[in-house]
């Protein structure tokens, strides 16, 4: 262990300890708390040469999840992959203003671009009353999401494939969220671990603003009166997402901030017809 942290100390400052823990503990199907707690480790030289490849990669700045091929969101194991972003912690702050918005009757949700499906199952998990459909545009994602949900046994939720809406046909919903990309082209944190996560999944366009605003455009068809939509959005992109939601019609606009205490997702609600 002693050794791991120190040969990643050199170039990561912050998670070196972190990283070296999750990384052995991956190799020797223990858990990090037994690691800690036994503590050196003899490996096999089997585990030896795998520890060894992987503290290279990590060096190079491959992120820890792509490494051990999951990551944890909302207390779920998820297994993650090069086609979908790896899922964030401020995100946990949709799936609970989602979960704030609606109770546990039955209800139909979209989750719209879901990548790895954290957001769906994270709902599923909380809610089993609603029935979750969760869409992305990549046969490789809907397929991974599909595996977590199997190995959860989540069945109040499905994938399938879409561009947002597209094959959607006139569904309508209750709640709609998404966590669509909308980091600006030419943003300088574009660098590091990020570099490794797949570049459609982050840029929103020029403006970081490109996706946010489709899914705004159609949300009018796809929307339920009374029903609400939930966006993850950057830090500076609140007030932009706001305008966004009030040019679909919708109400009740608010804006919720992140554990940082960045404005991170805004929520607004289809106003019934009066």
């Amino acid at each position: 262990m002693k050794q791991a942290i120190s040969r990643l100390s050199i170039s990561l400052t912050f998670s070196a300890k972190q990283d070296a823990e999750i990384l052995l503990a991956h190799v020797t199907s223990a858990t990090r708390s037994r690691l800690l707690a036994f503590g050196e480790t003899i490996l096999t030289e089997a585990q030896y040469s795998m520890l060894e490849a992987l503290l290279t990669r990590r060096e190079q700045g491959e992120p820890v999840a792509y490494l051990t091929g999951t990551r944890e969101f909302w207390s779920l194991p998820l297994r993650v992959s090069t086609d979908t972003l790896i899922p964030r912690p401020d995100t946990e702050c949709l799936v609970q203003s989602a979960l704030d918005l609606l109770s546990n009757a039955p209800a139909k949700v979209l989750d719209l671009g879901t990548g790895n499906g954290a957001i769906a199952l994270a709902l599923a998990s909380e809610r089993p009353a609603w029935q979750i459909t969760g869409v992305d545009r990549l046969h490789a994602a809907v397929a991974l999401a599909r595996d977590n949900a199997n190995r959860l046994e989540l069945s109040n939720v499905h994938f399938c494939v879409s561009d947002w809406y597209k094959k959607l046909n006139m569904q309508c919903y209750s709640l709609i969220v998404s966590n669509p990309p909308y980091i600006e082209a030419d943003d300088p944190h574009l660098m590091g671990d990020i570099r490794f996560e797949p570049r459609s999944a982050l840029v929103g366009g020029e403006s970081g603003l490109e996706n946010l605003a489709a899914i705004c455009r159609g949300v009018g068809s796809h929307l339920l009166p009374g029903g609400w939509l939930v966006l993850e959005h950057g830090w500076r992109q609140g007030s932009a997402v706001r305008n966004l939601l009030a040019a679909a019609g919708l109400g009740k606009i608010y804006t919720i901030r992140d554990y940082g205490n960045n404005e991170r997702v805004s929520q607004g609600q289809q106003l019934p017809i009066m």
